[in-house]
């Protein structure tokens, strides 16, 4: 009880903006309802059936009472029947006056309450009072005289009909309140059936149990990062500075097993940051003094050299062909001596390189001159290239994009890999909404951040 409350208060304040949405809506719907709905009167009046008593004695009065109690039901029934509305009728419209009339029973009495309902006033009364006077009549006619000229039942009227003043519908505010009521109950049907239909990865806990490993970060989406997407300069005190600050902590520490010294970073499709994160974590960890090499294997769409603003003509691709020496395309960048590896010309046969024995000797050798190799490549669903690269490496870093990648594709992406015989080392979560700026100012000082990687033009080796 308490989860479901908990769930629902989480579902309305994350979506106030769309039932206030439908709440306006609905108020508005039940105003125009009323607008265009023709106002409705009721014209009320009250009759008595008494029975007659010729003695005076206690018996024939409880008599005649029992009488007129056992006869007042099915009076209001005649009073609605066809018999005495046909009498009534101006235009000879009998089912329609019929359907405007209710008859009811004054609890516990033998009186009767008659109600027509019509969009004139006046109508209204004069029917009621006109359905007063045909049904003494008929009474008198069903009732009879019993003995001599007395008859046993009769009616009378006691509250002659008046023409009312107010009009019983359309009624404003109840129109309102029940559009408004209608409405945010749809409104929460449609986000419940939509969050429970909805299978994208939003929580550190649901790509937990995706994919039964360990989440390794989350990273702060922020709007700067869209025209400056690496954490150097102001953007090195920001809340995503500190994500990956924190990435790179946990890849060494949260378990992940065996020493990392080759890592694969990729995602199970296109546009969840792969590029910009595999980057900025190569500079959070030459920040804390690591030997980094940054390879861009992306050899069908890379985008390292944008982001890093360096020359990528030549490089991965072109060491793999033999067209090029390693020595002469590793290019540094920053001052804390981050090396990358562009991805160079775009092959005929990415993923045939990036198979090829010539990678595996490549990698081999990196792996003995760096702390670390971070590779980024393609998407995993899509093309073979990572789970290739990710078998011959220590290890894959998944990047699994907020609200974007659903939960079948991180499963599929999961199956690849395992398939492929290589370690999904663990997971993180990027663009993951924050509520707020933060800015840091640990003892490394935004001054530190600033001298140790300026964003400034790449030394090549």
């Amino acid at each position: 009880m308490i989860m479901d409350s908990l769930y629902y208060t989480r579902l309305v304040r994350g979506n106030w903006p769309a039932l206030l949405l439908a709440l306006g809506i609905g108020v508005g719907a039940g105003l125009a309802v009323t607008a265009y709905t023709p106002p409705k009167y009721v014209a009320t009046m009250t009759m008595l059936l008494t029975a007659d008593e010729t003695d005076d004695d206690i018996s024939a009065a409880l008599q005649a009472w029992s009488l007129s109690t056992q006869r007042v039901q099915s009076y209001a029934a005649l009073l609605t029947s066809r018999r005495v509305v046909s009498q009534v009728a101006a235009d000879g419209d009998a089912g329609a006056l019929q359907g405007s009339i209710t008859a009811e029973v004054v609890p516990s009495t033998s009186m009767l309450r008659v109600s027509v309902t019509d969009s004139d006033p006046a109508r209204a009364a004069r029917a009621a009072n006109a359905l007063g006077a045909v049904f003494t009549n008929v009474v008198n006619e069903i009732g009879g005289p019993a003995a001599g000229d007395h008859p046993v039942l009769r009616t009378s009227v006691i509250d002659p009909a008046e023409t009312p003043s107010t009009p019983v519908s359309p009624n404003p505010p109840a129109n309102a309140a029940l559009g408004a009521l209608i409405a945010l109950f749809a409104a929460i049907g449609g986000l419940v059936l939509r969050d429970r239909l909805d299978t994208t990865i939003r929580t550190t806990e649901a790509l937990r149990q995706a994919t039964g490993g360990t989440v390794l970060g989350t990273v702060a989406i922020e709007r700067e990062a869209r025209d400056h997407p690496l954490i150097v300069g102001d953007a090195g005190r920001s809340p995503r500075a500190e994500s990956f600050r924190a990435l790179r902590t946990n890849l060494h520490s949260k378990g992940v097993g065996r020493e990392v010294r080759s890592l694969v970073v990729t995602s199970c499709l296109p546009e969840a940051g792969r590029s910009s994160t595999t980057a900025n974590l190569a500079i959070a960890m030459a920040e804390a003094g690591r030997r980094v090499l940054l390879v861009d294997a992306d050899l069908r769409r890379p985008r390292l050299g944008g982001h890093l603003g360096i020359e990528a003509s030549a490089g991965l691709s072109d060491v793999l062909v033999q067209h090029a020496r390693l020595r002469d395309v590793i290019q540094t960048w920053g001052r804390p001596g981050l090396s990358v590896l562009p991805s160079g010309r775009i092959p005929p046969n990415p993923g045939e390189l990036l198979a090829s024995r010539g990678m595996g000797a490549l990698l081999a050798q990196l792996r003995e001159e760096y702390d670390m190799v971070l590779i980024d490549a393609p998407p995993l669903l899509p093309v073979t290239d990572a789970a290739a690269l990710s078998a011959i490496c220590d290890g894959a870093l998944l990047v699994v994009r907020h609200g974007r990648t659903r939960r079948e594709h991180v499963l599929r992406a999961e199956e690849t890999l395992s398939s492929a015989g290589a370690r999904l080392v663990g997971t993180v979560l990027n663009f993951v909404p924050v509520k707020r700026n933060d800015r840091y100012g640990y003892a490394s000082g935004p001054q530190a951040v600033q001298e140790t990687l300026p964003s400034t033009a790449p030394a090549h080796v």
